[in-house]
């Protein structure tokens, strides 16, 4: 027993050594405040204010069933009229609708391409706005795209539009990628890409959407942050059938196809089958945030050596979007069954939408969920699926570049790498690009995000001067 106790002794004085070690090195790191505030000439943000209002009100909602190509015609022809120098001086392709331009630079050799898409989804509900107004009212630009993403459109025409006119010329070409697909993962951006490996184009870099400069990114780190996106995540989506003689409701047996599914939701909700682990960009994520953060916060996330395997297990309490990026995560989405209120369904069914991270992807997190589905005596059948993007380089020189042009657009604001959850255009072009960057310049406070996809869609008119220049400095910084 003595030995025992001393054996207690020990590792009681082992948990407050390095506990005191935590504490110490949190003491010694030095709190930060992000202060970045956008500070715009009040003439350029109305004159980019009503060039994104022009743009959003040609309605370019699309879908699979309905291209639409004749509403982006429209919208090309309104592009041409917002940034004359640009179609005068541009090379570009038009494609189905989507959009491929080339700004030809000094060398060809690191040529970099800068992307939004044209599309949106559809607009319902009631709005403050009519989603297609273009309003600009209390110091926003009202409807649906303004957010996602027709003002990064509208940056990067408008950067390339005054670089002309000051008699620029690039170092290296710069393309503009712009599909009208982005919204249903259609094959504009694989067109694109198509046309870029016809003509022998390796980019040096991409930039599109993902991340962003969020306000608040985790609650309670406050002020503004550039969220960079590494990588997004694999998607795939799986459909669970159970089947059944059936029968009339009024003498249902114990086990019936719906139960059967519902035991089997039931399970992968109460007992997360997903391995957590702590990414390259999500470690990256919470050092960066580290001195910005309150002191509990700079205590988990400053010793993650030590409070690591505490913040995968407690995460997704705390926050749903930080825990998806330690995590392949599943959704179920749509259900079926009888058609009769009194019919016990002969045939029901679940569809889950899945999001592959890298050390858990899409064929080992099929696997994990038919071996739970076989246990419940469900059908488990793979609708579509594609793993995660590969990563970016946080030691590499297009992060390095990345950081720089942010630096310079938008002083005093902290750079943080970030996972993307979501699905964008750019997972497209890794086929021919090593460096794929996901970031809009512009940015998202708690009522811009819940408008993308979402009601009364805005963005602010004061962040839109620090959008076209963060796209002018990359231009002229990539040497």
């Amino acid at each position: 027993m003595k030995y025992v106790g001393f054996a207690l002794l020990a590792i009681v004085g082992i948990i407050v050594a390095l506990l005191l070690i935590a504490l110490i090195r949190t003491l010694f790191t030095k709190p930060k405040t992000s202060t970045y505030t956008p500070d715009p000439d009040p003439e350029k943000a109305k004159g980019y204010a009503e060039k994104l209002s022009a743009m959003v009100q040609v309605n370019t909602v699309a879908s699979n069933e309905d291209r639409r190509t004749e509403a982006f015609l429209d919208f090309h022809k309104v592009l041409t009229s917002l940034f004359p120098r640009v179609h005068q001086h541009l090379e570009k392709v038009e494609i189905d609708g989507n959009l491929l331009y080339r700004w030809q630079g000094k060398s060809s050799e690191k040529p970099i391409v800068l992307m939004a898409h044209q599309d949106v989804v559809p607009a319902e509900g009631e709005w403050i706005h009519e989603p297609f107004s273009g309003d600009i009212a209390d110091g926003f630009v009202w409807g649906r795209g303004t957010a996602d993403t027709k003002c990064s459109l509208m940056a990067i025409f408008q950067s390339i539009e005054e670089l002309l006119a000051e008699g620029a010329v690039p170092q290296q070409d710069v393309y503009i990628a712009s599909s009208c697909t982005e919204e249903f993962g259609g094959d504009g951006a694989p067109k694109i890409v198509a046309e870029l490996k016809r003509r022998g184009v390796k980019p040096y870099a991409v930039f599109d959407e993902g991340g962003g400069i969020i306000d608040e990114p985790v609650g309670g780190v406050k002020g503004c942050y550039a969220m960079v996106g590494t990588f997004e995540k694999g998607q795939g989506n799986v459909r669970f059938t159970a089947r059944s003689a059936g029968g009339h409701a009024s003498a249902p047996p114990r086990k019936t196809p719906l139960t059967s599914l519902a035991a089997f939701v039931d399970e992968v909700h109460r007992h997360d089958p997903f391995r957590r682990e702590m990414l390259p960009a999500v470690k990256g994520m919470f050092q960066k945030l580290t001195p910005y953060s309150p002191f509990a916060y700079r205590l988990l996330f400053g010793n993650l050596w030590l409070f690591g395997g505490l913040l995968k297990a407690v995460m997704p309490m705390v926050s749903a979007q930080a825990a998806a990026m330690m995590r392949t995560s599943i959704a179920f989405t749509m259900a079926s069954g009888s058609e009769a209120r009194n019919v016990i369904p002969q045939e029901a069914s679940v569809v889950a939408n899945l999001r592959f991270i890298p050390h858990q992807g899409k064929e080992e997190s099929f696997a994990i969920l038919e071996k739970i589905a076989s246990k419940h005596g469900l059908e488990m059948t793979v609708m579509d699926g594609h793993d995660s993007s590969p990563t970016l380089d946080l030691n590499g020189s297009v992060w390095a570049l990345t950081e720089q042009a942010i630096g310079e657009a938008f002083p005093a604001l902290p750079v943080v790498p970030y996972v993307v959850t979501g699905g964008t255009d750019a997972r497209f072009y890794h086929e021919i690009c090593d460096n794929c960057v996901r970031f809009s310049p512009v940015i998202y406070g708690k009522a811009q995000l819940a408008g993308m996809h979402g009601l009364n869609e805005n963005i602010a008119v004061d962040c839109l001067v620090g959008a076209v220049e963060f796209y002018k400095k990359l231009i002229l910084l990539n040497d």
